[in-house]
């Protein structure tokens, strides 16, 4: 019997294996293990090292030392035999490492030779490969189903983010989430434009199993990708305007790769490493000029009912654990006005490339301002800056007299959600508050083309995006939008995690130390914004 647990966690860098474990060797009853959950096994490929390198285009595959009778593989090449494991040289046959992913190379074949309670043999039976015995003859595959079993009730399973014992069903599930994230980045041979301080982070997004990809400059990058013949992750806003067409011209795909929307704490221009990422092939989600992976999921799956009841929990649990990308302040409330409509604006960083190509043409905070007192002529509008704007760090500051002449009063302290939740309406050009109050079922204005407009769940006043003619439902944009297109790192555990995970750890507080880099970032911001303010009064 092998040694290690059948289902077992990848060796993610830098992590105790114990602290990955999703289970530990412990005797339990082979019975237990149902047909419906050796099935699901195989749909998911997960068991073995399914995070190892992809070896595949041979007819038979061979455990090392397996002995077979003579002419067994007539008239097969010796090209396309793979001998799996340490060999003396002796058989005949291509040399395979044990570290690679049983499933790539079974799956393709005609046939395996190993014992029956063999990783190989017990991967083949479940994809009804035949499987040969040391005496040349064909293993009943009921056989190899019950040698499954065996090997998974060879264990106990445990929740690694919890560290409470869970069911080998469970683990299937997450073996499964890592399976799907590790096969996302097969291809990607580099990287480029992540700030030093997200690297740490963007090497786990973007282990592929083997190892994470080199974090290079732009030029390197692209001449390192292709001589792997393979693709190249980069972050928009930190490459030359050129960088996809001097990609496309040396024959690198480009992948973009951008903060997610639930995030652990702080926001970017803090220097806070990034809790969640979105890697996006096709576009990205906030340029509204071309499709997206995220507007294509919109526009086209399917959304099982089991998946929207998923979302639906998510974002009660969101509500709940009052999450919100921008924390949680303790400044009071405004001032509302009673009998009167009262509507919040939302202000962002102006060079944000979300505003760049998702602003429909509004002219920055200022042009916001002024359409929505277009719009709301009697309305109560409250201001509400971006955080990094009002902290000094990012553009888009208005001085004060320039707000008042639309709005009737800024706001820079009170909680945003319960602000949110307060007012009638919230307008936004692209912020990720419009699609937080959706989450909070608030009626929102867009004048931008932010992911989140265009589905018939917001006022929208800009033209209309013609990829964007579906209804959707608030539970489904929540299953594209936080589920199935970004990627989570668990701050606590440091491994990738669903985002129902982080909500949890987000709602308990739980974050990622502040380094001291941070804290000067924080402490530059104030000053910045002090000097700004004086300017302000200095010149009236």
């Amino acid at each position: 019997m092998n040694r290690l647990s059948f289902l077992r966690s990848p060796p993610f860098p830098g992590i105790a294996p114990s602290v990955a474990a999703v289970s530990m060797a412990s005797a339990g009853e082979a019975g237990a293990v149902s047909d419906e959950l050796l099935d699901e096994i195989a749909r998911a490929r997960v068991g073995g090292a399914f995070w190892g390198a992809v070896r595949t285009g041979f007819r038979v595959v061979v455990r090392a030392g397996m002995a077979v009778p003579a002419g067994t593989f007539d008239p097969v090449p010796a090209a396309e035999i793979a001998v799996v494991g340490a060999t003396d040289g002796s058989q005949q046959g291509a040399r395979i490492d044990e570290a690679v992913d049983p499933w790539a190379l079974v799956g393709g074949a005609q046939a395996v030779h190993a014992p029956e309670d063999d990783e190989l043999a017990i991967v083949a039976g479940l994809l009804d490969v035949p499987v040969l015995g040391a005496d040349g003859r064909r293993i009943d595959p009921r056989r190899l189903r019950q040698a499954a079993r065996a090997a998974i009730a060879a264990a106990s399973y445990r929740d690694c983010f919890t560290g409470e014992p869970a069911s080998a069903a469970d683990a299937v599930r997450q073996l499964s989430d890592w399976r799907r994230m590790l096969e996302a980045n097969r291809g990607i041979a580099a990287a480029t434009g992540m700030a030093w301080w997200k690297r740490e982070a963007v090497r786990r997004f973007l282990w592929d199993g083997t190892r994470p990809p080199p974090i290079l400059t732009p030029p390197a990058a692209l001449r390192y990708a292709g001589r792997e013949k393979g693709d190249v992750a980069f972050w928009p806003s930190r490459v030359p305007a050129t960088f996809i067409a001097d990609a496309k011209a040396q024959g690198v795909a480009a992948v973009k790769v951008e903060d997610g929307f639930l995030r652990s704490r702080g926001l970017g221009a803090a220097l806070t490493p990034p809790g969640s990422v979105v890697v996006d092939r096709t576009g990205i989600y906030y340029d509204a000029r071309s499709p997206s992976d995220l507007e294509t999921l919109l526009a086209t799956h399917e959304f099982p009912p089991a998946l929207l009841d998923r979302a639906r929990r998510l974002r009660s649990a969101i509500r709940a654990g009052g999450v919100t990308k921008y924390g949680l302040e303790a400044g009071g409330m405004p001032h509302l006005p009673s009998g009167k409509r009262t509507v919040l604006v939302v202000g962002q960083v102006e060079d944000d490339l979300s505003v760049q190509h998702g602003g429909a043409g509004v002219a920055g905070n200022l042009g916001l301002l002024e359409r929505a007192r277009e719009v709301e002529r009697d309305a109560h509008i409250i201001y509400r800056p971006h955080p990094d704007v009002q902290a000094g760090l990012r553009k888009g500051h208005l001085s004060d007299a320039a707000v008042l002449r639309h709005a009737d009063v800024i706001d820079t302290g009170a909680p945003l959600m319960a602000l949110v939740q307060a007012v009638d309406d919230v307008h936004v050009l692209s912020s990720l508050t419009g699609f937080e109050a959706l989450l909070r079922d608030r009626p929102v204005t867009v004048h931008g083309m932010p992911f989140y407009a265009g589905w018939g769940l917001t006022r929208d006043l800009a033209p209309p995006n013609p990829r964007r003619g579906r209804r959707l439902t608030i539970d489904q944009l929540v299953a594209a939008a936080l589920i199935l297109y970004p990627r989570y790192l668990d701050p606590v555990t440091q491994l990738p995690c669903g985002p129902e995970i982080m909500v949890e750890r987000m709602a308990a507080g739980a974050h990622s130390p502040i380094s001291w880099l941070v804290r000067l970032r924080m402490v530059q911001g104030k000053i910045q914004r002090f000097m700004t303010l004086s300017a302000e009064r200095l010149h009236g």
